[in-house]
């Protein structure tokens, strides 16, 4: 059979090209879109913070605070201007007494191993809850070898309803 060339069906050529445009379009805004933590623009020392920044759909009085540092760092969380008082995890424990609850203090609970700063606003802390608006939290934080004269800080807000 000879070979013979087929006038173009305009409308089937037009459509591909949509279709072929929007694929790369897509895949263009998939590669520059910021998403998760990249849009938090957290520094290189935080690895996580909760509530995540701008939050503030529902959250309860009783949210807790949460940031999760490099290992070899600690910190103090400063939240609504008053800097909560920090515990270490460790000196809570017990070694006498294996298998014994411990009793957490209401205040900021650094955890060494896992280079984390927990706060539960409970009866009988600085913040016993959060009340409706905006708090402001901010984490300063230091590698453990340099000191707190050395010490940077990050800060972030939520809102509760």
């Amino acid at each position: 059979m000879p070979f013979r060339l087929r006038r173009p069906q305009w409308s089937l050529l037009l459509v591909s090209l949509l279709i072929a445009s929007c694929v790369v379009g897509i895949g263009y805004a998939l590669s520059v879109a910021v998403t998760g933590d990249e849009a938090m623009n957290l520094p290189d020392e935080v690895e996580k913070v909760e509530p995540v920044p701008g939050a503030g759909a529902g959250l309860p009085a009783q949210t807790s605070v949460f940031v999760d540092l490099v290992a070899g760092y600690q910190g103090v969380l400063v939240i609504d201007g008053l800097e909560l008082e920090t515990v270490n995890r460790e000196d809570l424990q017990d070694l006498t007494k294996p298998g014994k609850q411990i009793e957490l203090p209401p205040t900021t609970i650094f955890d060494p191993g896992n280079a984390t700063l927990t706060f539960d606003p409970v009866e009988g802390s600085l913040i016993p809850s959060f009340t409706q608006g905006q708090h402001v939290v901010q984490v300063i934080y230091w590698k453990i070898t340099d000191g707190r004269n050395k010490a940077r800080s990050y800060t972030w807000s939520f809102n509760v309803f």
